[in-house]
């Protein structure tokens, strides 16, 4: 025969009724924080593409600052002072580290700190960042600078300099060939998709003007059409997508400010 069970106290257990349900306190929900817009210097290049499609990517809130690069913009004062190397892309965080504002340039560390700061694209273990890291630094220091300098002598040249052409068709040839080997078996160049990817794809996506047949490198390829489709990096990409419509790349004074500058002494 079963037995009615009774508290510890030895009194049947108390009904709770929907009144003292409702008077029991709840936990305080903790008010969300409101970020501030990031402001973005920024113009239309592979390089800018990085950081607006990072951005995209991690779902913050930004202001676009357009740094007219052909009309020397880049080294209007309070550009340099957030980007001491005349170039953009830069970034200014209102909500920086202990919530005070921070100015950051430079493309890869600008990625590295927005990955830090959101836990997105880039792996907190060791080995994973490792893995990240030399991809990012292989299109900084490789993939960038050499598509650039092809960019350069094939189209903006004052007189054709075959050797210089093919130095760096060759160069980027071969940057091809090692991307396209490391993506044979992995879908993107880190394992997952990361940072990485964002700081190629605005480059890999000028295969036609660098001269290189896309065929020929079938994971590359299959890879750029995966970064290309998502939504993010279609945004990232759009991003400002008519400023360069009014620049003449062929005039004499755009290209002595794009590729006549020495050092200013101070």
């Amino acid at each position: 025969m079963a037995r009615k069970v009774k508290a510890a106290t030895g009194k049947p257990p108390r009904k709770t009724s929907a009144a003292d349900t409702s008077s029991k306190k709840r936990p305080a929900k903790t008010p969300s924080v409101k970020l501030k817009p990031i402001e973005l210097y920024y113009w239309p290049t592979p390089n800018g593409f990085k950081i607006s499609i990072m951005l995209e990517e991690c779902k913050l809130p930004y202001t676009m600052v357009p740094v007219n690069i052909a009309a020397g913009e880049q080294f209007m004062p309070d550009f340099l002072a957030i980007s001491p190397n005349n170039r953009m892309p830069a970034i200014v965080d209102p909500q920086g580290p202990g919530g005070r504002p921070i100015a950051i340039f430079e493309s890869g560390a600008i990625l590295q700190y927005l990955g830090r700061k959101t836990g997105k694209f880039y792996p907190k273990d060791e080995r994973g960042r490792v893995a990240v890291d030399q991809w990012l630094f292989w299109q900084m220091g490789g993939l960038g600078p050499m598509a650039g300098q092809l960019n350069h002598f094939k189209r903006y040249a004052k007189e054709a300099l075959p050797y210089a052409i093919k130095r760096y068709e060759d160069e980027v040839h071969r940057l091809y060939g090692v991307m396209n080997a490391r993506l044979k078996d992995r879908a993107y160049l880190a394992g997952a998709y990361s940072i990485a990817d964002m700081a190629c794809v605005g480059w890999i996506n000028l295969w036609r003007p660098q001269g290189i047949d896309i065929d020929e490198f079938a994971h590359v390829k299959r890879w750029l059409a995966a970064v290309k489709a998502r939504p993010a990096v279609q945004r990232g990409m759009a991003v400002g997508k008519d400023l360069r419509n009014s620049v003449d790349m062929k005039d004499p004074q755009v290209q002595s400010v794009l590729f006549g500058q020495r050092a200013r002494v101070v």
